[in-house]
């Protein structure tokens, strides 16, 4: 589960990503969760030496290499190891948080999460599905807003080019519209019933 919003307890999409949480661990009481906290944790942002050390084969790089390196094929790992990726994230600015695009970069690999084949791409994250719970200020999925949703589907386009196509969202909407804000946890709660867990 990765959780990108920095509000800790009074932000939406981590209180319904806990509730998820929940639920989640009560029907698998066997699996194993896991949770990334990119607000806590600061991920390298992809630059010259971040591109370099997840994209070298040299063993013999600088040591700052190698720590991101270490880093980037860990997330992967634990992707490509997983069953059900869940990313609870805000919408800033109609885009998602630079710390969610960070994570992406580390995991979005050629030859570990996809790879080219013929003249097409091939997702290696086959077999897996996805749940995204996004809150927003405002309303995304109708109205005269919807255009200016560059989260879910960038989500969506992302994890498909990976193998990710099973993908599901759950929406915590209309948090800065004061005639919508008091029951957009509750009413997220309650749309998380018809998710195919």
């Amino acid at each position: 589960m990765i959780d990108v919003s920095p509000r800790g307890v009074e932000s939406a999409s981590r209180t319904v990503a806990d509730t998820l949480a929940t639920r989640l661990v009560a029907r698998y009481p066997s699996a194993k969760l896991i949770r990334r906290d990119l607000a806590a944790e600061a991920l390298p942002h992809l630059d010259g030496t971040t591109l370099r050390a997840i994209t070298t084969r040299d063993q013999t790089e600088a040591e700052g290499l190698k720590a991101v390196a270490h880093q980037s094929d860990a997330l992967t790992d634990e992707l490509l190891a997983s069953d059900l990726l869940v990313i609870a994230t805000p919408m800033w600015n109609f885009g998602i948080p630079s710390a969610l695009k960070a994570w992406i970069d580390l995991v979005v690999r050629p030859g570990r999460t996809f790879q080219y084949a013929d003249g097409a791409v091939l997702g290696l994250a086959k077999d897996k599905k996805a749940i995204l719970v996004l809150a927003s200020g405002g309303v995304f999925t109708e109205g005269p807003w919807r255009p200016w949703d560059y989260v879910e589907p960038y989500l969506r386009q992302i994890l498909g080019f990976i193998g990710i196509a099973a993908v599901q969202t759950v929406r915590v909407e209309g948090m800065n519209i004061p005639d919508l804000a008091a029951h957009a946890v509750p009413k997220a709660t309650a749309d998380l019933e018809a998710l195919a867990l």
